[in-house]
């Protein structure tokens, strides 16, 4: 006669900055985001941060079309 083997119950710890991490498919409620080919990437707390990782990624590639989004004014500038 077989006795059922019980498996272990997993405990999975969630910190509370996993839980919040931010969408990619939702713009941001404050800051600044470097937005590459339509794409949110990287979000900033002043435009001149936003504006400078901007300016460097369009120097590196001259064919991504990136833009500063302003979550505040909901406005994208295009980097050029």
């Amino acid at each position: 006669m077989r006795v059922p083997m019980k498996k272990p119950v997993r405990s999975i710890e969630i910190d509370e900055a996993e839980q919040k991490a931010p969408r990619a498919d939702r713009p941001p409620a404050e800051g600044f985001v470097v937005v590459v080919d339509g794409h949110f990437k990287s979000e900033f707390g002043a435009v001149e941060a936003a504006e400078e990782s901007g300016r460097k990624l369009k120097a590196t590639y001259p064919m991504l079309q990136v833009e500063i989004y302003d979550a505040a004014t909901k406005v994208r500038t295009i980097v050029s």
